[in-house]
């Protein structure tokens, strides 16, 4: 492995630049101990000329958010032909729109929870109360609003009466133009990891989420002891093979490759409710994914290495 350098891109320019810095120097040093030599990029004004230059073997994005999940980089790398692990670009553009990757797995038969998209424009030339009592009306309280496109649950509240709506809207269009205003869904939170391998995607164990406050926002995901997590989750055979054959939908429906992890609740009544999926998905020490590997018997190291190797492999 030494004679292969692999440059991991963490940081950016995000709101989830803290949380991605954590999860590239984890990976970072991961990947040493597998016997890389590892390079650590910010994605700056010298991004490029820092691939054309020094051409890494493969790179690795560690990047959560903005340019790192919506395609941005993918599409330099790409252009530059340079092997990276993850999703294509036009994959992860069709994933980084939550909406649209809601419409195409309700589209081919997954159930997700009633929404509705609103740019920040119709709030100014239809009147804000009007829109949010229609809103209401459609799909009911309690409802979560969250940006239609971002992650981290930055921006993300749940809404349980009206007249906390309009401050709720102002704090999520502080994160994007569009809000994505969907009903709010009871049940037992889980994400699920897909690992592609050989063009076999499998998931690993479900990790069932059980924040303090009873919401998973950014302070519950990313500070210690916040939040309780069991792997595998606590569900019924049937619920835990239901969120693994959707994880692994979501995975192939949305064309997306190597890595991916889906956000889903089992709801009260059994359901499988699709929330989201993630491209880039946190290797901090509270995210989801190292829970799911540990819990699956292989490593964090083990899985990049193959997953590197794969990249190499197919470019």
């Amino acid at each position: 492995m030494a004679d292969r350098t692999v440059a991991v891109l963490a940081g950016g320019l995000s709101h989830e630049r803290d949380v991605s810095l954590r999860s590239g120097r984890r990976l970072s040093a991961v990947l040493r101990d597998e016997g890389f030599h590892v390079e650590e990029w910010d994605t700056d004004g010298e991004l490029i000329t820092r691939l054309r230059t020094e051409r890494p073997s493969a790179v690795v994005i560690a990047l959560h958010g903005g340019e790192g999940e919506n395609g941005s980089v993918q599409s330099i790398l790409e252009m530059l032909d340079i092997p990276f692990v993850g999703t294509s670009a036009h994959a992860c553009r069709r994933a980084w729109d939550k909406p649209i990757a809601k419409a195409e797995l309700l589209e081919a038969g997954h159930t997700t929870p009633e929404w509705v998209v609103l740019p920040h424009s119709t709030f100014r030339e239809l009147g804000a109360q009007a829109v949010l009592d229609a809103m209401v009306a459609r799909i009911g309280l309690p409802l979560i609003l969250k940006p239609d496109q971002g992650g981290s649950a930055l921006g993300a509240e749940v809404v349980t009466d009206a007249t906390e709506l309009p401050t709720a809207m102002v704090g999520c269009f502080a994160y994007g133009e569009t809000v994505l205003a969907e009903q709010y869904i009871s049940g037992t939170e889980v994400a699920v990891t897909v690992i592609e391998l050989n063009g076999e995607p499998t998931a690993l164990p479900a990790v069932e989420i059980v924040p303090g406050d009873g919401i998973y926002d950014y302070t519950a995901r990313y500070t210690a002891g916040l939040t309780d997590f069991f792997t595998p989750a606590r569900l019924s055979d049937d619920s835990a093979r239901a969120v693994s054959e959707l994880a692994v939908a979501a995975h192939k429906l949305l064309g997306l490759r190597d890595i991916s992890r889906t956000d889903a609740v089992v709801a009260e009544d059994g359901t499988v409710q699709f929330l989201e999926v993630n491209i880039s998905p946190g290797l901090t020490e509270t995210s989801t994914v190292p829970m799911a590997v540990e819990a699956s018997g292989k490593s964090i190291g083990t899985i990049y290495s193959d997953l590197i190797d794969q990249a190499i492999s197919r470019s």
